[in-house]
């Protein structure tokens, strides 16, 4: 690879320095900074002039502080005369918002509350895409998109890598039992996603289905699928809080599922949320990717956190990027 340079940000630092070992290229240097008042400060200490630059920084952790972070970044290379400026974002920043339905630029969105009263949705997909573009990015890569509409408030070119391979990988070698397991959807949204991870492996499929009971104003789950004796496999794009994954654990067991195994892409694991997974006893193991760093969590988790490694599906990327080569080749590859 030819005039490449690989910055990281604050965010997932041991990822960017897989990656580069991967490529068997240097990381490019940066000094992130923060002033007495919280301003932050990015000196470039590579020289970017007519380079390919890629800049990882996730939306996870201090999620604001890394947004702002990342800006200044592009608006370096940009003013470092940078000949393109390619943004890695394994976890697409407020990506956890509220579902929205697709609309034009410009049109204004008004929702009910429950109080009846009028409140406006902010339109963060867009915002977010007229601050990457505006700071100068010139391509997007993320993976796993929580809503893959957010693609389309970008005028730029975008590519979403999917971990479908990484997590049949994982299935395949170490899930006993995995020819006769259920792959699970906690909710209807991730539906397609692990229908075709089932499709793909010749697995049944499951799905959690939520209503909310208007009387009562309270969610309940139900079960679509047969999971008696069977070992499960949920698998989810993201886990914040864990509430959805533990209340379709006991919903499972309620069903008659012998060992029960999670499978997210982004683990946030806020706050206390993957002590509180290991204290029901529910899961055999809980898997997740370093599309944020799972450094600490994993020393803490007593052999409980499976890590899933994504260095080389973006090193991969990254690799053909710079060459002009096909991405799409990715989705499919056994990576």
């Amino acid at each position: 690879m030819r005039d490449i340079v690989i910055f990281s940000g604050s965010s997932n630092e041991p990822l960017v320095q897989r990656i580069c070992q991967n490529l068997s290229l240097p990381q490019g240097k940066v000094l992130c900074k923060k002033f007495a008042n919280g301003e932050t400060s990015v000196q470039l200490e590579t020289s970017v002039r007519e380079k390919d630059v890629f800049i990882l920084q996730s939306g996870a952790g201090n999620v604001n502080d890394y947004l702002i972070e990342l800006l200044l970044m592009i608006s370096a290379c940009k003013m470092a005369s940078a000949r393109r400026i390619n943004v890695i974002m394994p976890l697409f920043f407020y990506s956890r918002q509220m579902d929205m339905p697709a609309v034009k630029a410009g049109e204004i969105i008004k929702a009910k509350t429950e109080t009846t009263t009028e409140s406006w949705i902010a339109q963060n997909g867009m915002l977010i895409a007229n601050l990457l573009t505006s700071a100068g990015a010139n391509h997007i890569i993320t993976m796993d998109l929580h809503d893959s509409q957010y693609q389309g408030f970008f005028d730029i070119p975008v590519d979403n890598l999917y971990s479908k391979q990484l997590v049949q990988y994982y299935l395949a070698n170490f899930i006993p039992k995995n020819g006769d397991c259920v792959i699970v959807s906690p909710d209807a949204g991730g539906a397609k996603r692990a229908a075709a991870i089932a499709d793909s492996m010749s697995l049944s499929f499951a799905l959690v289905h939520k209503e909310r009971r208007i009387e009562t104003n309270e969610d309940r789950s139900m079960l679509v699928g047969d999971v008696e004796n069977k070992d499960c496999v949920i698998v989810d794009d993201l886990v914040d809080t864990a509430g959805t994954l533990i209340k379709s654990a006991k919903l499972l067991k309620c069903n008659g599922a012998n060992d029960i195994y999670a499978i997210v892409t982004h683990g946030l694991f806020s706050g206390e949320a993957l002590n509180r997974m290991i204290e029901t006893k529910l899961f055999k193991k809980i898997v997740t990717s370093n599309s944020v760093d799972q450094t600490e969590r994993k020393k803490a988790s007593n052999g409980m956190l499976d890590v899933l490694d994504v260095s080389r599906m973006f090193g991969e990327a990254i690799r053909r990027i710079n060459n002009g080569e096909s991405v799409s080749v990715i989705y499919n590859a056994k990576i």
